[in-house]
């Protein structure tokens, strides 16, 4: 496996180089702005399988409608449990 290392044996190179071993992730945006993201795609998703839901009912819901709950959950999704999981957003 070229390119590729065992963290013990990073661990064994910090010790023998009186060093301490970090391993993080590094963010390439905001906490913030990746958490609303990720609000958004969720609200998205749901807001897609009720449209087609109302489709089928021969119920339209209009582009604006459509972007004003998405809003409205993904608010709703930033501060709850369960952000990343992919179960339909609670209370939406």
């Amino acid at each position: 496996m070229s390119g590729s290392i065992r963290l013990d044996t990073l661990e064994r190179a910090a010790r023998a180089l009186d060093c301490r071993l970090v391993y993080a992730l590094v963010p390439n945006s905001p906490l913030e702005e990746t958490v609303r993201a990720q609000a958004r795609r969720k609200a998205t998703r749901h807001l897609v399988e009720v449209g087609h839901n109302m489709r089928l009912e021969d119920q339209v819901v209009t582009d604006t409608d459509v972007a004003e709950q998405i809003d409205a959950i993904a608010s709703r999704l930033v501060d709850r449990r369960g952000l990343w999981t992919e179960d339909p957003p609670a209370g939406a």
